[in-house]
């Protein structure tokens, strides 16, 4: 990856939600239906809690955009976010768009923001605590004491790959040498080499890294910051976390204090110590955690606000995790793969680097020898979540 920057902005069909049989069709028509579900089973919602998510879903399929009630907290946020958009029907609207005002009207609908017993209760919670209860973490967390006798570069190595593919569930600290796993063809863009020489040309300064997935997820991210930090790479690592529950699994600060303290009280020695150093990190400022209102709005990177974006200038790099953040960072179009990954992420205020298993029709920096190999190979592979990037965007 060379140090470069464009002034030209491409562009490419925004993806939108009225294509029967496309991805992002089946995530309103399949995958909803399926998680308003599993939501209501999880907790014990009454029977207005439950009506309102059932008018959601069928609203989300056939009905039309309404902004959230002028009492409502984030009125005069939305109302400007969905500007264009109130009094057009659901399926008109961008699938990045809609998905994101999907899950804050069915905050809305369980009374996460209102008075009353329900507020401020994560109704993803109980899938998140499962999770980071189960047996699984508890052989994770115990690879990592194979880790830590491998050489400083094979470690670090492992601990990118843990990061990269954490939310694959089975995958994450046991993807030492020799254990299997993803295959250099998994990776469908590879630049852990430029990644590891940047972190070496900025040793010391300030790493951001913005997080997708609580749980196993997080766990390997925190690891990884442990990594960054105790091994002098970063002097202070910022981590953004959704301020509120967000796409079922997004983290949160609830889900970063859980995994640290998962960490501090595992049955491994070397789990237990990166517990420890991140809790010292958090107590000293040197891990310092943030959120900002933007990471929950249904807007590309290339729109954040002027105070998010003083934020993250000056980062000697920002990591952004995840699917999600991928689609904000690159534009949630329908690029050619082919297209360059500087030129639809060099907007971005820092130097950045994506680690994204794909799970959505969008990726780009993908050279044609590659993308070939996969087209021809008769398989959804850019939204089966079976392949990643590590891409790194550069600034001067």
């Amino acid at each position: 990856m060379t140090r470069e920057t464009s002034t030209h902005v491409p562009t490419a069909p925004v993806i939108r939600i009225d294509v029967p049989g496309s991805f992002a069709w089946g995530v309103f028509h399949e995958r909803h239906p399926k998680l308003v579900q599993r939501v209501l089973d999880a907790l014990p919602y009454g029977p207005a809690e439950r009506a309102a998510v059932e008018r959601l879903l069928a609203d989300s399929t056939t009905g039309i955009l309404e902004p959230p009630a002028e009492s409502d907290h984030d009125h005069a946020r939305w109302t400007e976010w969905g500007e264009g958009l109130w009094g057009r029907p659901w399926s008109e609207a961008p699938f990045l768009w809609a998905e994101s005002y999907f899950y804050r009207r069915l905050l809305g609908a369980v009374g996460y923001f209102r008075p009353g017993p329900w507020q401020g209760v994560d109704p993803f919670a109980p899938f998140k605590s499962a999770e980071l209860a189960g047996a699984a973490v508890d052989e994770e967390l115990a690879a990592l004491e194979q880790l830590d006798g491998l050489p400083t570069t094979r470690r670090a190595d492992a601990l990118l790959s843990s990061a990269l593919w954490g939310n694959r569930a089975d995958l994450s600290f046991q993807m030492t040498a020799g254990t299997g796993g993803p295959t250099a063809a998994d990776l469908v863009a590879d630049e852990s080499a430029v990644l590891r020489a940047e972190l070496e040309r900025t040793r010391g300064g300030r790493i951001c890294v913005v997080a997708d997935n609580a749980g196993r997820e997080l766990l390997p991210d925190l690891v990884l910051i442990d990594h960054l930090l105790s091994g002098g790479l970063a002097a202070r690592l910022d981590l953004y976390v959704k301020p509120q529950p967000y796409f079922v699994s997004d983290a949160t600060m609830a889900d970063v204090l859980a995994s640290v303290e998962r960490l501090r009280s595992a049955n491994s020695p070397a789990a237990a110590a990166v517990g420890r150093r991140l809790w010292q990190a958090m107590n000293g400022g040197a891990l310092v955690v943030r959120t900002h209102p933007f990471f929950c709005a249904p807007l590309p990177y290339r729109d954040m606000p002027a105070d998010l974006r003083a934020e993250l200038t000056g980062a000697a790099m920002t990591v952004l995790k995840g699917d999600l953040n991928y689609r904000r960072l690159v534009g949630d179009q329908l690029w050619p793969p082919t297209t360059s990954f500087i030129g639809t992420a060099g907007h971005f205020p820092s130097s950045v680097v994506a680690l994204r298993t794909l799970k959505s029709d969008v990726i780009v920096g993908v050279d044609p020898a590659t993308v070939a190999r996969l087209d021809g190979s008769g398989t959804p592979w850019r939204t089966d979540g079976r392949h990643a990037v590590v891409q790194v965007a550069l600034r001067p």
